[in-house]
């Protein structure tokens, strides 16, 4: 089934959710390594050019899975009380809002300069300049710590879906992997 019902996750849900954990944990492990690149390796220009078109899509696609996600129903949380629920809630508007920050400033670093971001060749992201004096910088602390946050919310998210399974017994890892 592509479509969500009420008690379970679709194809397409279950598909873009994987496609972005892999996406935001490359893109992680990605940035991570390219911060200590010197102007004379190889990969220099190359790690930022596939970084960026690679989270322009993470973008893209997760545009997509809020609009998904407004247009099909969604299962109810698993939750074995009121508390429980509200921390899944919030630990999910957490991921987004997250993701929405890194993939912002990551576009405020790359395009303060004035020069837009390629994707893949296909177009380029056009640029809105500089919104403020040492935008990149500003911007690229910012990136650093969203994203150490990012990680360190998805650590949780991954504890929660384990204790579910492993400790309360119930559906809850299973309506996203089967």
């Amino acid at each position: 089934m592509l479509k969500n019902s009420n008690n379970n996750f679709g194809l397409v849900s279950k598909t873009v959710h994987w496609l972005s954990a892999v996406m935001l944990l490359s893109l992680f492990a990605v940035g991570f390594w390219m911060v200590d690149l010197s102007y004379y390796s190889e990969w220099y220009r190359v790690a930022p050019y596939y970084h960026k078109a690679f989270g322009l899509t993470l973008l893209a696609l997760t545009i997509f899975r809020l609009v998904w996600k407004l247009a099909t129903p969604q299962p109810e949380i698993i939750a074995n009380n009121k508390a429980e629920k509200t921390i899944a809630k919030l630990g999910h508007a957490a991921l987004y809002l997250f993701m929405f920050v890194i993939m912002i400033s990551g576009y405020l670093i790359s395009t303060a300069d004035g020069r837009g971001i390629e994707l893949f060749n296909i177009f380029t992201v056009p640029s809105l300049g500089e919104f403020i004096e040492n935008q990149e910088d500003v911007a690229g602390v910012i990136h650093e710590y969203a994203a150490y946050t990012i990680m360190f919310l998805i650590v949780g998210h991954i504890a929660a879906a384990l204790k579910h399974h492993f400790i309360d017994k119930d559906d809850t890892l299973k309506r996203m992997t089967h």
